[in-house]
């Protein structure tokens, strides 16, 4: 049996997908009532449960023999600065599925970590180099969040190192694609650059609204690139944590560029300096990633993944 946790999230419901094309059995796990996961199928054992508790963490292991957790109360840069100790209660989370996991005989653990981790210093201007996996030491990460997941990796290396508990931890780097949140605030960049730019095209507007200056750099992962390199890493024996990315890097502006063309318009731009902005520059050193899967890494290109990303939330918006 293969547990999903946080599968009525986007990277979730993605994960549950291509588990069930592999032919597997698959118990998805989400706290959200059903009509709010991004997507269920039918062919898996669909869970409503608050893993915040242990009780709920050892009903959801009993029988697994891997462990996906993803589950997780986050959003883009504007939530995760905005409900920081909302962030830190995951703790909970990673904690109970970890002790019910080693008590259920769980084979493999896969934990999702985050590119927040990482240390600000090093991600101080947009040119920053890309982040290597040791890069998160010293430990300076992003408030709330970043401290939460990064914990969460020193209780994987642990429970391997004193229970014997196979842990995988991969490090993401910004998602993004069809099927993820679009509006409400937990929506991340590319998501959110789409729906500003359909949204004024929709209503006349002639301008958009940017975070920042539009300098601050990012690479962007396509969903179906961060599935195929969970489940790569996940067979895998792995060091500690992975970089799991993409090494394109672009700038904000960039991404507003692509978004408008896919529109075909070109709006006014207004900045908002005192907006939540996240670090200067981030992107990911895939370097690791390469030497583990015999130099597989993410290639979807930016352009390519986005314009399918805006042709869904185009439709979700209409609809």
């Amino acid at each position: 049996m293969e547990v999903v946790t946080g599968a009525g999230g986007f990277i979730g419901g993605h994960l549950v997908k291509a588990l069930l094309e592999r032919g597997a059995r698959v118990r998805a796990v989400d706290v959200r009532p059903p009509g709010e996961w991004h997507q269920r199928f039918d062919g898996a054992e669909n869970v409503v449960a608050d893993l915040r508790g242990l009780d709920a963490c050892r009903e959801a292991c009993s029988g697994a023999t891997r462990v996906f957790n993803l589950a997780c109360n986050m959003g883009g840069i504007g939530f995760i600065e905005a409900y920081r100790a909302e962030c830190m209660l995951n703790v909970l989370i990673n904690t109970h599925l970890l002790v019910a996991a080693r008590d259920a005989g769980v084979r493999n653990y896969v934990y999702t970590s985050t590119a927040c981790v990482y240390n600000a210093a090093v991600q101080d201007r947009p040119d920053a180099a890309a982040l290597r996996e040791a890069d998160a030491y010293p430990a300076q990460p992003e408030d709330g969040y970043g401290w939460e997941k990064l914990f969460g990796e020193r209780m994987c290396r642990h429970f391997r190192e004193d229970f014997g508990l196979t842990t995988r931890v991969v490090r993401l780097h910004n998602v993004y694609g069809p099927h993820g949140a679009w509006r409400g605030g937990r929506e991340k960049a590319p998501a959110a650059m789409c729906r500003k730019v359909i949204e004024a095209v929709a209503t006349g507007a002639t301008g958009i609204e940017i975070w920042g200056d539009g300098t601050q750099t990012r690479s962007f992962m396509w969903i179906g690139d961060c599935i195929e390199g969970i489940l790569r890493l996940a067979d895998l024996d792995l060091p500690g944590p992975v970089n799991l990315g993409s090494s394109e890097r672009v700038t904000i502006d960039r991404l507003a560029d692509l978004a408008e063309a896919l529109a075909g318009v070109r709006l006014a731009r207004r900045y908002v300096l005192d907006a939540p902005r996240g670090v200067a520059g981030r992107s990911s050193d895939n370097t690791l990633l390469r030497e583990l899967t015999g130099g597989w890494e993410p290639r979807t290109p930016l352009e390519t993944g986005l314009a399918a990303t805006y042709r869904w939330i185009e439709g979700e918006y209409r609809r």
